[in-house]
């Protein structure tokens, strides 16, 4: 049996770890086509906040970060649902605003320490069975989520207006979506921490769209580079004795970059026998052709 497996603490982290790949880009691809990538970053910090105010409080910290960030999410979906404030300028007084009461609350306290350095950067020592069941159940309920509101959530994430003359319940669908990030970024705060976990949302989903050839194969795609960062993040960082968060979005650039590479040599190829480069990104037409393929 490989040394890996020998520790308790590494096994925690794989099953969590995989279990965070596929959350993260399984509702990413929504909010990458939506051009919302940067509400987890903003949900990150928002979730640095609720830590803070957890360590403080001598509060569980990841149960006051995931209301914080779930309130945070549906405050800020219904500011740009209904027009009061354009959707990149709620998430930079969100991001900015939480970032300050972080701070304050980080001076006026015994400062940093283990634990919450632990947050920020993510620790798989820290890796416990009420982590594992947290991530766990909210797992279930994305897939759920997914399966039963994919029709909505595709075509909302390219044409928000034409899915609301469809009949599509956008703004409850959206909140949905916006909710369930707040949760997944706090959930996935002990594998990547909170200053990286939007990585892990974002750079998967980026590959797999280069990739791809039609929406259901994006989303996949996803999920399989999530899960190959994550797994190849923590060998990597197990036997080289470094952070695993860090070396596991290091790991997704790295995917980025070759999944980039693969698309421009399949379009040189296509260029020269003269067929039109294809699959660069999901369109439309291809949400089109895969809602006609619903039952």
């Amino acid at each position: 049996m490989p040394e890996i497996f020998q520790y308790t603490f590494m096994i925690r982290a794989l099953i969590g770890g995989s279990m965070v790949a596929i959350l993260a880009p399984a509702f990413g691809l929504f909010i990458v086509l939506r051009r919302l990538s940067l509400i987890a970053d903003t949900l990150s910090h928002v979730a640095l906040m609720g830590v803070a105010i957890g360590f403080v409080t001598n509060t569980f910290p990841t149960f006051v970060a995931l209301i914080a960030t779930t309130t945070s999410a549906a405050g800020i979906e219904q500011l740009r649902a209904r027009g009061r404030m354009p959707g990149d300028a709620a998430l930079a007084v969100f991001l900015y605003s939480s970032l300050a009461i972080a701070v304050i609350i980080i001076s006026k306290s015994s400062g940093f320490n283990a634990d919450f350095f632990g947050y920020l950067f993510g620790t798989v020592l820290s890796i416990n069975d009420r982590d594992l069941w947290l991530i766990g159940i909210l797992l279930v309920v994305v897939i759920l989520f997914v399966i039963s509101f994919f029709g909505e959530l595709t075509q909302s994430a390219f044409d928000q207006d034409l899915a609301h003359v469809s009949g599509v319940r956008v703004t409850a669908t959206n909140l949905a979506l916006a909710v369930l990030t707040g949760a997944t970024v706090t959930a996935s705060m002990r594998v990547v921490g909170v200053l990286m976990v939007g990585a892990l949302i974002v750079i998967p989903v980026l590959a797999a769209l280069r990739l791809a050839r039609g929406f259901r194969t994006a989303l996949l795609l996803s999920i399989a580079f999530g899960l190959l960062s994550v797994w190849i993040g923590l060998v990597v960082a197990f036997y080289a004795d470094l952070a695993a968060g860090g070396v596991i979005v290091i790991t997704t650039v790295v995917m980025l970059a070759l999944a980039e590479t693969v698309g421009r040599g399949r379009d040189y190829l296509a260029e020269r026998h003269g067929i039109a480069p294809a699959g660069q990104s999901v369109t439309q037409e291809d949400v089109e052709n895969t809602l006609s393929a619903d039952p």
